[in-house]
Formats: C-alpha cells, sequence, structure tokens
C-alpha cells in the first residue's frame, strides 16, 4: 500500500508526534509499504511533490525533547491544516494518523476527512470528540457506574480539596497538569493549565498506583504499570526521556485486578465509541479501587510509549502492530 503518515501539526504534543510517525513510517515499510511523512501545518507547495518510499533513510528520525514545545497558533482555524494536505492524503491508499492533541486528536481532522472520503486509522470524529474532552468523557464513564475522581470545570467548587489535580480540558501527555497543595499552588497551576486550553478540569487526588490498558482490534492488551523514579507523576518529562520510569508489563498485581482492568478498559472504549485501537488511564487506590483517568484515541507510539510495550508483550511486534492498526482502515 502507498500510506501517507500523517504527523506534527500545531498540537503542543508535535514532538511526540514527530516521533511516533518517524517510528511508525519505519515500521510499515518494514512490512512492506510505500510511505510518505506529511506534516499537517508544514504543507508541501505541489501534490507533485510527495513522494512515497519503502527506502528507510529517507525518513527522518526524531527525539522528544524535555520541555514542552512553545507553539504559537494562528488565529485562522483554516490554516491548521496547510494547503496541499488534503490533496496529498486523496492520492494515498489509506492516511495514518500519528498526531496527538489538539486538532489531530479531538475530532476536527476526522470529520474533514470523513467528507473528503478518505481513509484513515484510529477513531471517527465522535470517538476522539467524546475522549478528548475530559469532562464529556468522565460524565459518560461516571454514568455508567466507573469509579473517576471527583471533578468540576473551570472553578474550584466545595466538593474539592486540597490536594487536588489542575489540567487542560483537552490536552493529552500530561501537558499542563499540575499536582496541587495549597491555594498559592493553586494559582499558579491554573496559569500553567491556561496555557494550553481556555477551559480547565480540577481534580481530586487519588493517591495510588497507575495503569494503563491498551486496546487492540478492540481488545484489552496486557495491563502495563508506570512508576516514576523521581518521585513525581507520570508527566510529559518522565514519559518522553529515558531510564525516568520503571514500566512493567505485565504488571505485577493480582490475578483478579487484571481481569477487572482489562474488562474496565474494553467497557470505556465501548462507552467512547473508540475504534479498533485506543489506550485507557487508571489510578488503582490501596483498597483496589479502581479509577478512570482519561482516554486516549492516537495512543503514543513513540520508542517510550506503553501500547507498543503492551503489545509486546503477547509478542506483537512493533512492525506488525503498526502493519495491523494500518490495515484496519480498509476494514
Amino acid at each position: 500500500m502507498n500510506i501517507l503518515v500523517l504527523a506534527g501539526g500545531l498540537s503542543p504534543e508535535r514532538d511526540v508526534s514527530l516521533s511516533s510517525a518517524s517510528r511508525i513510517a519505519r515500521a510499515l515499510i518494514a512490512k512492506g509499504n510505500r510511505v510518505a511523512v506529511l506534516d499537517l501545518y508544514g504543507g508541501i507547495d505541489s501534490v507533485k511533490e510527495l513522494c512515497f518510499t519503502d527506502c528507510f533513510d529517507e525518513i527522518k528520525e526524531y527525539t522528544v525533547s524535555e520541555k514542552v514545545p512553545d507553539i504559537i497558533k494562528p488565529s485562522d482555524i483554516e490554516s491548521y491544516i496547510s494547503k496541499n494536505i488534503l490533496e496529498c492524503c486523496k492520492t494515498a491508499d489509506i492516511v495514518f494518523l500519528a498526531l496527538h492533541g489538539d486538532i489531530g486528536e479531538n475530532g476536527k481532522l476526522q470529520a474533514v476527512l470523513d467528507l473528503h472520503k478518505i481513509k484513515y486509522t484510529g477513531s471517527d470524529y465522535t470517538g476522539c470528540l467524546l475522549s478528548m474532552d475530559k469532562n464529556l468523557a468522565k460524565v459518560l464513564v461516571s454514568a455508567s457506574h466507573i469509579k473517576t475522581a471527583k471533578w468540576c470545570i473551570n472553578e474550584m467548587d466545595a466538593s474539592i480539596n486540597f490536594p487536588c489535580v489542575v489540567k487542560p480540558l483537552s490536552a493529552g501527555s500530561s501537558i499542563g497538569i499540575s499536582m496541587v497543595n495549597n491555594s498559592e499552588e493553586y494559582k499558579t497551576a491554573v496559569y500553567e493549565a491556561k496555557k494550553y486550553d481556555n477551559d480547565i478540569m480540577i481534580e481530586e487526588k487519588i493517591c495510588g498506583r497507575e495503569f494503563s490498558v491498551g486496546i487492540l482490534n478492540d481488545k484489552a492488551l496486557p495491563v502495563i504499570e508506570v512508576i516514576p523514579k523521581n518521585n513525581e507523576f507520570y508527566n510529559y518529562k518522565n514519559k518522553y526521556q529515558k531510564n525516568l520510569t520503571d514500566e512493567i508489563c505485565p504488571a505485577d498485581i493480582a490475578v483478579n485486578l487484571t481481569e477487572e482492568l482489562k474488562q474496565t478498559a474494553e467497557k470505556i472504549h465501548t462507552i467512547l465509541h473508540l475504534k479498533f485501537y485506543s489506550r485507557i488511564d487508571f489510578i488503582v487506590d490501596h483498597k483496589n479501587n479502581i479509577y478512570f483517568l482519561e482516554a486516549n484515541s492516537l495512543p503514543g507510539m513513540t520508542p517510550a510509549s506503553l501500547l507498543p510495550q503492551e503489545a509486546a508483550a503477547i509478542e506483537i511486534t512493533y512492525e506488525d502492530l503498526c502493519n495491523q492498526i494500518a490495515e484496519s482502515a480498509l476494514m
């Protein structure tokens, strides 16, 4: 197949996306495909310049820096998709979405691709919208009697006490998230979160162990536990820099807790209308109560990402994982 890997864009998760795309492209070439990588925001002067290749050396490598990139967004929303991008997408057999956050994961791009009858990987606009908006996701999940931390939007109310968590309403990779212990920290946390979204979520802090469950072909993969080594939470730096987090897969937990996490992840995947693959994150407290954190419609595929590690635990290679995701776009 000729596969266009779409990445980059103007999300704060731009570096993560470009790292994912580089790895995905090489994996797809290894499986016999011809691949082109395009930056959603970078554009291309002419469709004639688009070249699908089967040469590894033509795929640029990217690494994720310690700090979130400083992204200046245009005022005109149409310019989030640069010129000739859609025309290039139409020349491919499928588009592999390696985007993270913002337009790539909130359903807007998926809706545009649907209007142009372009086949793409991952969930459609409905699943992306419902999972990206943390408030909508928590409303739907809690309505199905799945535990999630108490929360409020934009203003702290009486239901939430310190310590708490402040986060942008629609962002991934733990960007803009702060753990807050008092009113002074709260002010700083609100300022930080609002760098990335006009709306914020204030959430009860649940102390416990953090787990993630990848979904592939709508079925749960082995559970993975993440344990940052520096006594911080699983933040942007700990997620993407080497040797800062222990990632244990399969997680060293009781069989019944493993099964409950997997079943709950599959249920959330369905509730949020996610398709084929996703990743669902949880906190488990000291009483083994499971709390839903968030859902990811386009999980990271970098060298440090969790979904590929979970697939590898059941002997699905990275190359086969990417190929399965690509082929799902044809279903």
